[in-house]
């Protein structure tokens, strides 16, 4: 069996599928883990989701911030950021089945050797692992209830800023969702800054790479994580490793081979 990891698709599906037939996926016998943001912005998303749905056995998904905006949307929870992209996929007949199947992926996944830990944006720095899986079911858990409509109407803003054990309720819920699908800066106290999503060069003063206030090998997974496309997959460290190489800008799709560690790169400019 092979392992794959690969980065935000963002409905792009022919870059996906190239990268498929380049390492010899055969969805019987071998498992792609998705990053997260699966949809939004590119061209197909809803051709990608079918596309997903109908390998799903073989899938291992951690939900980004699009998939569960999209969510949001289809459950009539917000109509604010409504991307045209997205149009097909809320209008189609299947979009009801397709919804129901996102709304039961995880938002922290590890792999069963424990070699891997993922999320879409990230693990913070004070979280252990552990934490960061019983944190992730308790999204699950509410995504998978009544609450759930709930959940979507008071998932958005940025406050919180900083995690706390004690925090309770749906405030709870929008701060565990806020730092595993919207980190990307931190500040030595652990405030996140959300609106930022340029590149590390442009980090206003007082915050750092959330990965940077972690140890290196301080933890015995290998953290995989996307959503940052302006980090162009540099984190400068292996034991961290950023999958988002800005498919949907125009730029590449980047995919990891979990056993061997090579990284597979597609081009995504022009039909992406």
């Amino acid at each position: 069996m092979g392992r794959y990891a690969v980065g935000d698709l963002q409905g792009c599906l022919k870059p996906l599928q190239g990268l498929l037939n380049e390492v010899g996926f055969q969805a019987e016998r071998d498992q792609l883990w998705l990053v997260g943001d699966l949809v939004n912005r590119g061209p197909d998303s809803l051709e990608t989701l079918r596309y997903l749905y109908s390998i799903r056995n073989s899938l291992r998904i951690t939900l980004g911030n699009h998939d569960l905006h999209c969510l949001a949307l289809a459950r009539g929870a917000t109509d604010r950021g409504r991307h045209p992209t997205l149009e097909a996929l809320l209008n189609a007949p299947d979009c009801g089945e397709l919804m129901d199947w996102l709304q039961q992926q995880a938002l922290v996944l590890r792999s069963d050797d424990g070699r891997y830990l993922m999320s879409h944006a990230g693990i913070p720095a004070a979280w252990s692992s552990e934490q960061a899986l019983s944190l992730s079911r308790e999204i699950e858990a509410v995504l998978q209830s009544p609450q759930a409509d709930d959940f979507f109407k008071e998932m958005y803003g940025d406050e919180p800023s900083r995690w706390d054990d004690n925090l309770s309720g749906l405030v709870r819920l929008r701060a565990i969702t806020n730092h595993l699908t919207r980190m990307r800066l931190s500040n030595a106290e652990g405030e996140l800054e959300l609106q930022f999503k340029g590149a590390p060069a442009d980090i206003p003063q007082g915050y750092r790479p959330w990965f940077e206030w972690q140890e290196p090998n301080t933890r015995s997974e290998t953290l995989i994580f996307g959503h940052w496309a302006a980090l162009e997959c540099q984190t400068g460290r292996d034991d961290i490793i950023a999958l988002d190489s800005g498919c949907v800008w125009g730029r590449e799709m980047t995919m990891l081979d979990m056993d061997s560690g090579e990284l597979h790169r597609c081009s995504c400019t022009g039909d992406a």
